[in-house]
């Protein structure tokens, strides 16, 4: 799995599975539910950890497959859960759409970004996002839209619905190309000179806690640079934990205990990792 997430870590999957559409996910969830075993999907696998055992499941992976994007109509953008989301803003940009532009430069493919309604620099998902595509845990194909997709602060129904993203439907509004352009540009520039996009990781660490910023909170009791083994705290930003080289999933799982101990410690508040982290 360390092959398939972007912080380089991970053991083995049980089984893997490479579908080219929705009928062969669904193919895949009945035969996983005939013989008893668990099935997880995974696309471009940028907030997960997996463990150094490896996933005890039948990894699904959404790739080249499904990185369909088009226009459904004016303002629409219909995108396959393994389109890389930054493609899908270049997208948007092209056809002189508006809303997404917080998204820019946020890793990771469309359906993880339902799944977490992902989101930056004032923006997320639940501003477009209206409606997605799914397998359900039964084998069949479905869809929730609107106040049925429950999207809040890093979570949706989805987290506990079971069904697989396989498609989202995006209402952008038509805007400037050079105005879309210029915000994308500012936003991106921001990420690169305040992240530490050169070291694999799985973007920000930990769920901003309600009245203050996780990292703000990280570096006022001095964890910059603070590490476990190949694990280390960024000392561009002390939000991210990142793999300096040769992490291993229990290196990080150190490091956040150690992290999230001082904080509450230190501060009082108990700071909760935004990271999926399976086995």
């Amino acid at each position: 799995m360390a092959k398939h997430t972007t912080f380089k870590i991970g053991g083995a999957a049980r089984l893997m599975a490479f579908p080219k559409s929705a009928d062969e996910i669904a193919l895949i969830v009945r035969e996983c539910n005939a013989e008893g075993i668990r099935y997880m999907v995974v696309g471009n696998g940028s907030n997960l950890l997996v463990s150094d055992d490896g996933i005890d499941a039948c990894v699904i992976l959404l790739g080249k497959d499904f990185e369909e994007i088009k226009l459904i109509d004016e303002t629409t953008v219909f995108a396959s859960a393994g389109a890389q989301l930054i493609k899908v803003c270049t997208f948007a940009l092209e056809n002189g759409l508006s809303g997404l532009e917080f998204a820019y430069g946020i890793p990771g493919s469309c359906g993880g970004a339902a799944f977490m309604n992902a989101g930056a620099y004032g923006g997320e998902m639940k501003d477009v996002l209206y409606r997605c595509d799914h397998i359900d845990k039964n084998g069949n194909s479905g869809f929730l839209e609107g106040d049925e997709l429950a999207l809040s602060y890093r979570h949706s129904a989805y987290y506990d619905n079971g069904c697989i993203v396989t498609g989202l439907y995006l209402k952008l509004k038509k805007g400037d190309k050079e105005e879309i352009k210029a915000k994308m540009q500012d936003l991106i520039g921001r990420r690169h000179d305040k992240q530490p996009l050169e070291y694999p990781s799985a973007g920000s660490t930990f769920k901003r806690p309600e009245g203050y910023f996780a990292g703000a909170l990280i570096e006022e009791c001095g964890l910059k640079g603070a590490s476990v083994g190949g694990a280390q705290v960024s000392e561009k930003h002390a939000g991210f934990v990142i793999n300096t080289g040769g992490a291993t999933c229990s290196d990080v799982l150190a490091l956040c205990k150690k992290v999230s101990d001082k904080v509450y410690d230190e501060k009082g508040v108990r700071l909760e990792m935004e990271i999926r982290v399976t086995k």
